[in-house]
């Protein structure tokens, strides 16, 4: 036997007897251990006990010690990211019901239309290959300018529309995206004609899920050096969003703004983005003001920054707005010359053919496209940093991001999204997207039911006859 097995042997049976030796006199330490850690704490007063921090941990979640952490440390508002994650009602009580006998399924040699129109009484309808939009991440304190362009990439490959969020028109983006929505944000320098006339649709933000219309400064140094250039601002400033639109100080002035902006942008439309509030109310305003469409962004919206009070504590779901906004626009004759998008706590293909059925023409995608762009490329960044370090414009990673690779997933995810849609209304008996109605809906609980005013799944449905049948 050579040296090195001799070794070998030698260090196995070391190791097997140190093992041993350590299994005869652990077990009794443990064991004892444990018993003097629970001894004091099954006769201890909990003023000493150390379960009180077992027991009244139990009232608090993670996320809100955290939080209360936070704010001990410092005197400003704390800011969170990506939106609440409270739990709130949405989607995922309401089920489809498939066709089988009374109905059939549609055939397979036919072919689901997936095209969606918003703004159909506009001049210059926006007319979309796929009902799903890009939603509005801004550039420069938000969104990397490679991550930007991704968006408005992997939109174009899916003949959708991209959203300029709450930052400058970039030529590059403008080049990139094949249909673009201008959003008009409460800061000064977003009433510049020049990118008006280049939109395809024009999105004025009165308020969003995660922001409600509160004000925020956003210092100089997150801005880069392209936003600093579109918005003229000068060495060492710092830029605000406003409370409310610059100029718009009272609710008869909305009609004014509106003609405005559908003269200079050549006739396309024009809406407003909207948390659902006082929405009956707020729609009435937007009636007045004629606009073409209304996007409902509910409290499951995303943002880059927010105070948590904004996410967690102001504004309705999406699921709710969408149906009262659907109910007040039929009630006053509306519906037909006026679009719906739906935004904010939709994640799947069945929330957003869901959405649709109950009347939204579109769903406009948040956090989903953020996510699905990045697929693969968060292990840049992960465990280690989160993946906000990777698509944020001041990110430590950002400029590690490859765009066209995440414009290339970004494609993906619309495309195979909106498969899963067509597969289900084909289970549904229809020929498009557009087709599918809250005929084909049931509320699985009654809480949902009263929310979405569908009937109750357990209750027998009540439908005209589609044929009678003779003997022969």
């Amino acid at each position: 036997m050579n040296g090195f097995w001799m070794a070998f042997i030698t260090t196995f049976i070391a190791v097997l007897g140190i093992s041993g030796i350590l299994f005869l006199f652990m077990r009794p330490i443990l064991k004892r251990l444990f018993g003097q850690a629970l001894q004091l704490i099954l006769t201890q007063a909990y003023s000493k006990n150390l379960w009180e921090i077992a027991s009244s941990g139990r009232r608090f979640t993670a996320g809100k010690i955290v939080e209360m952490a936070l704010r001990s440390e410092q005197p400003t508002a704390v800011q969170r990211s990506m939106g609440t994650p409270k739990k709130m009602p949405d989607f995922e009580r309401v089920m489809f019901l498939p066709a089988q006998l009374a109905v059939f399924p549609t055939h397979e040699t036919i072919r689901i239309d997936t095209k969606t129109v918003i703004g159909p009484r506009a001049n210059r309808p926006l007319r979309l290959d796929i009902p799903l939009i890009v939603g509005g991440w801004g550039m420069g304190p938000v969104l990397s300018e490679a991550m930007k362009l991704s968006l408005a990439k992997g939109a174009a490959k899916e003949g959708t529309a991209t959203n300029t969020g709450e930052s400058p028109m970039l030529e590059e983006e403008r080049k990139e995206a094949e249909k673009l929505i201008y959003q008009l944000c409460r800061a000064p320098w977003s009433f510049n004609e020049d990118w008006i006339r280049q939109a395809d649709m024009i999105e004025i933000v009165v308020g969003s899920g995660a922001t409600a219309g509160t004000p925020f400064e956003i210092p100089g140094e997150k801005l880069s050096g392209i936003i600093k250039r579109e918005i003229g601002m000068n060495p060492g400033e710092s830029t605000r969003i406003d409370s409310r639109i610059p100029g718009m100080d009272d609710p008869e002035e909305w009609p004014e703004l509106v003609s405005f902006l559908r003269e200079v942008a050549g006739g396309v439309p024009i809406g407003v983005k909207l948390i659902p509030s006082h929405i009956e109310k707020d729609i009435e305003s937007a009636l007045d003001a004629g606009v073409d469409f209304i996007t409902i962004d509910g409290a499951q919206g995303g943002v880059k920054e927010s105070a948590p009070i904004l996410q967690d504590d102001f504004g309705l779901p999406t699921i709710r707005g969408l149906v009262r906004a659907v109910q007040f626009l039929e009630e006053n004759n509306a519906r037909h010359r006026i679009s719906l998008i739906a935004s904010g706590g939709l994640y799947s293909p069945g929330d957003y053919l869901k959405a649709m059925a109950l009347g939204a023409d579109a769903v406009a995608l948040d956090t989903v496209v953020l996510l699905g762009a990045l697929h693969t490329q968060v292990t840049k960044v992960l465990p280690w940093e989160p993946i906000s370090q990777l698509i944020w414009a001041d990110g430590a990673f950002a400029d590690q991001l490859d765009a066209d690779l995440a414009a290339k997933h970004l494609s993906n995810l619309l495309k195979s999204s909106v498969e899963e849609m067509k597969i289900a209304v084909t289970c549904m008996g229809k020929k498009a997207l557009r087709e599918v109605n809250r005929q084909d809906l049931v509320a699985i609980d009654p809480e949902s039911a009263r929310m979405t005013k569908l009937p109750l799944a357990y209750e027998r449905q009540h439908y005209p006859s589609i044929r009678s049948f003779k003997k022969r």
